[in-house]
């Protein structure tokens, strides 16, 4: 076909004889083994492949890497083994191939999941080798260029996942041109009506434009000429896309934001750049605040440009981009060394991220949320940069240093100021976290994290503690159970428990307990399944329910164990616990009018009472009736300090326009003496009227 020997024509600009003819060699296999199938537009399938090396050709990729394009369908679209591919073509070749390839041996609950899993394929495959994704996108580019072959559902599909994943990849990666075709063909096929009125609108407009930009580029290039500065100088034109997203953004109608010109300016290297800078802010006025640096501070992907915004002719905005032939050798081929140095710290952490979530959906999850690099830049308190997404907060920045360091964060000073953990970023703060050895994630965190490592770390932390707590917990209850049926524990044998795990389906011992522990299972219950076989020492088990006795609790005991904000138990309260399924125990109160109301289930009670020796402070609620007088607040606080409490959280308000103030005090106490001691001092104060424990 005359397609290939153009192909290979172009191929001989640029490769060695036998590299052409390992390319020839993949392509006659390719095309065998496609022999007899056909595209939904009805031409043979070896097109598409063909389509996609001369992309990637475009790019000047290595003749491995063109290979395993035109191989990219072989292995999930025909019998085609990679063993086979390896045997004829290498190693490098058949796991490019593999890395490409969908996953359609293994069975996935529905196309979600077979897209995510088939997405977490292609991340960790182009973390040993860039060029798998190169494929992968340069497949789906010609896959959207042919996209109206297919139903309108199919294209909604696609160009969804295209604008939501590769397009954001090929921006990661630095391929602009890549990045702004694969979004105007998206939009195009998902929103194709207002696409066909923005793009007319745009042709007319740019006429009108064309004698404004053609004055604006001949200036820039006579002053660089003039500074002898060798550059290439273009009007950047804006897709319908950018314009699109610009009006939804920030509320433009099209004339506004069609009425900002933009310029690029390419030159040799980064000095050129801050030059032409000083060039363009002679011939134009900057717009103050509208500048920035990204060649001081590079973007996450690598991305070093100068930008700035001037009063160009005529009064209208001009945006212009400085920066020098980034990613690409001066003939047009991609640097594909500098490309896997650019995304190599990108893909470790997609490694790490990938070792702890089993999940495929929360891994693609996960990841989405890296891909937009919007970035910020912020630094550390020696002064090394940091790039972080846009809403990104002091948590996601410890996650960033450390993982141990996002573990045990406490606080954060940021430009020397303690703030908040939740506290969020802003460009050139400086940022240094405060750690504590008992520190531990907070579940709260994950409501406002904004990078995929933090998420990731936070929730793989949460699960592998409350499994361990649950299992803790678990196993108490289930001792105390058996204590109940007069077996003791080391009554029951290895082989009964491994019958039991079977029965149950459950993966091991620890998995039962852990259940146990989060009230999926009843420890009573399992107990006695337990006995079936062991019963009482020299007996039979009679199958008589004995209620078990009370589970003592030691203290504060993590997530597997908590307390009730209706009514805040602390030690020496007569308490009852709850459990919720898949939550683990909720200890109330036995008077607590929640648990009252919420008519707690027999199955769902366990009685619960305090362990002599007790670890841990305890929330309590302290409500006053105090007059108002400058300075009292000091006084209270002085009160409470001084009986060893803590104060967690303080409110007050005016009833009336009367001198009586109501506050709340939430304290921290180790018992109902303590509590009693703390609620003493505060009576002491002449300005309290009156003071009383806050059940709610």
């Amino acid at each position: 076909m005359s397609e290939i020997a153009e192909f290979t024509r172009h191929l001989g600009h640029y490769l060695q004889a036998p590299d052409v003819a390992l390319v020839e060699r993949a392509f006659a296999f390719s095309e065998e083994a496609h022999q007899g199938q056909f595209r939904k537009s009805g031409e043979p399938y070896i097109t598409h492949p063909l389509a996609v090396a001369s992309i990637l050709s475009q790019w000047r990729l290595d003749a491995q890497g063109l290979a395993a394009a035109l191989l990219h369908d072989v292995m999930e679209d025909t019998s085609v083994t990679k063993t086979q591919i390896e045997t004829s073509f290498g190693k490098p070749v058949a796991d490019m191939v593999d890395g490409v390839s969908k996953l359609d041996h293994i069975e996935f609950q529905s196309r979600e999941d077979q897209q995510a899993e088939s997405f977490r394929k292609m991340l960790l495959a182009m973390a040993q080798d860039v060029r798998v994704i190169l494929i992968k996108l340069a497949d789906r580019l010609h896959n959207m260029r042919t996209l109206d072959a297919m139903a309108a559902t199919h294209r909604e599909r696609i160009a969804r996942e295209t604008l939501d994943i590769y397009a954001p990849i090929a921006n990661r990666l630095g391929l602009n041109a890549l990045f702004i075709e694969l979004q105007e063909l998206s939009f195009k096929h998902l929103y194709p009506m207002r696409y066909r009125i923005l793009a007319r609108a745009i042709k007319a407009a740019r006429g009108n434009r064309r004698e404004v930009m053609n004055r604006i580029l001949q200036s820039i290039r006579e002053g660089l000429k003039l500074a002898d500065i060798t550059a290439q100088v273009t009007g950047r034109e804006k897709s319908v896309y950018s314009v699109y997203k610009k009006m939804r953004e920030k509320h433009y109608t099209f004339s506004q934001v069609f009425d900002i010109y933009g310029v690029r300016v390419l030159v040799k290297d980064a000095t050129a750049c801050y030059a032409s800078l000083g060039v363009l802010h002679s011939l134009y006025k900057p717009i103050p605040g509208k500048f920035k640096d990204y060649v001081a501070i590079p973007k996450a992907n690598g991305y070093q440009s100068l930008h700035t915004t001037l009063f160009g002719p005529f009064g209208t905005p001009l945006e212009a981009q400085i920066r020098t032939h980034w990613l690409y050798k001066t003939g047009g081929e991609l640097d594909l060394s500098e490309a896997q140095q650019q995304t190599h710290r990108w893909l470790q952490s997609l490694l790490e991220i990938g070792s702890e979530s089993r999940d495929s959906k929360e891994f693609l999850e996960h990841v989405k949320g890296d891909l937009f690099p919007d970035a910020i830049y912020v630094f550390t308190p020696k002064g090394k940069i940091m790039a972080l997404p846009r809403g990104a907060t002091a948590v996601d920045f410890a996650y960033a240093v450390h993982t141990d360091i996002g573990h045990h964060c406490t606080a954060a000073r940021i430009n020397y100021e303690l703030m908040p953990l939740r506290t969020e970023l802003k460009n050139g703060d400086q940022v240094e976290i405060i750690t504590s050895p008992t520190a531990r994630p907070n579940p709260s965190w994950l409501n406002f994290v904004a990078t995929g490592k933090a998420r990731s770390r936070i929730r793989h932390f949460l699960k592998s503690l409350q499994a361990r707590e649950s299992a803790a917990l678990g196993e108490r209850m289930l001792e105390q159970a058996l204590a109940s049926l007069k077996v003791p524990p080391e009554a029951i044998t290895w082989e009964r428990w491994e019958a039991l795990t079977r029965e149950y389906g459950a993966k091991s011992r620890l998995d039962i307990l852990a259940d146990i522990g989060m009230g999926k299972r009843l420890s009573f219950v399992v107990a006695q399944a337990l006995t079936r076989v062991t019963g009482r020492p020299g007996e039979e088990s009679t199958g008589h329910t004995v209620k078990p006795g009370a589970l003592q609790l030691r203290g504060v005991e993590g997530v597997a164990i908590q307390y009730g904000k209706c009514c805040r138990p602390i030690p020496g309260d007569a308490i009852i616990g709850q459990f919720r399924r898949g939550q683990g125990l909720l200890v109330h109160t036995r008077e607590c009018q929640t648990l009252r109301k919420s008519r707690i289930e027999t199955d769902q009670a366990v009685d619960v009472e305090w362990a002599p020796e007790i670890d841990g402070v305890f929330e309590a609620g302290i409500r006053l009736l105090v007059a108002d007088k400058r300075g009292l607040l000091a006084r209270l606080a002085t009160a409470i300090a001084d009986t060893g409490a803590n104060i967690a959280y303080v409110s007050m308000e005016r009833p009336d326009e009367g001198p009586a103030v109501n506050m709340f005090f939430s304290v921290q106490v180790r018992d109902r003496k303590h509590l009693a001691q703390v609620i003493r001092g505060l009576h002491a104060i002449a300005e309290v009227k009156r003071v009383q424990r806050a059940r709610t």
